[in-house]
């Protein structure tokens, strides 16, 4: 390296600034194809700076990214439609970085960043949606293999996934949260039959996936036999940062767009309307700058329980927020143009009308981790309040009832 490209894992943000400058000469935003420039990008370890060389990073501070993505907005440079590849994003990738082999992590990353190949996660069930650890898919060791069986629920964006996310259980003999292990499975596999569930806005992003007989290499399993539960909660952890602690701008997602709705219409203002405006304005606020000071901590390592307060304040403003808005707008909040079952990229709160904001944010509450779930989690591992009695920790879970 020379005195103008210091070594991966002593750059500060003028150094990035160099790397990315490099990268935007060799391959322009404006004659390169975007894919090969996503590639160019990965490559040059400007994906995620903080991963490791070789992997889309450069062992560079995680709050350093932001200069990279400013510095190819800027320029023009196409974007991953992170919307569309979230799950991948924001669950798998941080996943397969802590647990997977070296020749995981070569196969899949890549792909998973560019945008080559959408991820899903095969996680609910059934009769096991809050208490996950109690879900019922089966995994059975046949060789190099395993034969899986069972049906996952509410899984987003399965319809255009290659790649699964996915605990099964492997033995029914100990306690549920010690029996399961983790799979990276491949949806286009004999036995993968995906289901769309129209929901109440009436698209179908969630699904249903049944699995028949699938069989899954051992080399796709993550982590050790047994322990998925452990490799489960970093996925967990980095999901809830996802849905509840994405970076935004003062009034930025549903917050601005009511503030802009109560700035268009002057006529439609009341006193009520105008004190519960501010009040949700300022708790958008004070959410949007604590996930601020969750991400600095996000630099220094894994995300912890504080992810799942972020999310629980996330279902609740919106749900308030969007409830809000279609009252101000009276009639015109009901206006929703496009009731046909349609299969969606991802979910577009800002984009769409106030009745599908509102219709939509009900699922906030359910969608990674339930309300209920995260107020016991928060309570437990972030106030340290004794733990609701668990009379079925310690039972075997073929004894459990069903």
């Amino acid at each position: 390296m020379t005195e103008e490209h210091p070594e991966a894992g002593s750059l500060d943000a003028e150094g990035l600034r160099r790397r990315t400058a490099d990268l935007l000469a060799a391959h322009p935003p404006a004659t390169t194809d975007p894919l090969a420039f996503l590639r160019a990008r990965f490559d040059a370890g400007l994906a995620w700076v903080h991963f490791p060389p070789g992997l889309g990073g450069l062992d560079a501070p995680r709050a350093l990214q932001v200069v990279v993505d400013t510095e190819l907005e800027a320029a023009g440079a196409p974007d991953n439609n992170p919307r569309r590849i979230g799950i991948g994003l924001g669950m798998a990738a941080p996943t397969i970085l802590r647990f997977g082999t070296d020749e995981q992590k070569k196969r899949f990353l890549r792909p998973l960043w560019t945008g080559e190949e959408v991820w899903c996660q095969l996680f609910s069930e059934p009769g096991a949606g809050s208490d996950l650890a109690a879900l019922a898919t089966r995994a059975v060791r046949d060789g190099d293999h395993w034969t899986v069986d069972g049906q996952k629920v509410w899984t987003s964006g399965a319809h255009q996934a290659r790649w699964a996310i996915l605990i099964a259980r492997t033995d029914p003999e100990l306690p549920k949260h010690r029996g399961i292990t983790y799979f990276v499975c491949d949806l286009t596999d004999p036995g993968v039959d995906v289901r769309p569930l129209r929901q109440i806005t009436g698209e179908a992003e969630f699904n249903e996936v049944f699995l028949t007989g699938v069989r899954i290499p051992d080399a796709h399993r993550l982590g050790e036999v047994g322990e998925g539960w452990k490799v489960a909660q970093t996925t967990l952890m980095n999901e809830r940062v996802a849905i509840g602690g994405a970076r935004m701008p003062r009034e930025g997602g549903m917050i601005g767009v009511a503030a802009q709705a109560w700035r268009a219409r002057p006529e439609a203002r009341t006193h009520d309307l105008h004190q519960r405006l501010l009040g949700l304005w300022v708790e958008a606020e004070v959410a949007r700058l604590t996930g601020e000071r969750l991400r600095q901590q996000l630099a220094k390592g894994q995300p912890g329980p504080e992810g799942s307060g972020m999310k629980l304040a996330f279902a609740r403003l919106a749900q308030q927020i969007s409830g809000w808005e279609v009252e101000f707008l009276a009639e015109d909040g009901l206006a929703y143009d496009d009731w046909t079952l349609r299969r969606p990229e991802g979910v577009d709160f800002t984009g769409r009308e106030a009745g599908y904001r509102y219709l939509r944010a009900k699922g906030n509450s359910i969608e990674g981790g339930t309300s209920e779930v995260l107020l016991n989690i928060v309570a437990e591992r972030v106030l340290g309040l004794p733990p609701e009695p668990r009379t079925d920790k310690d039972v075997a879970w073929k004894d459990l009832p069903r």
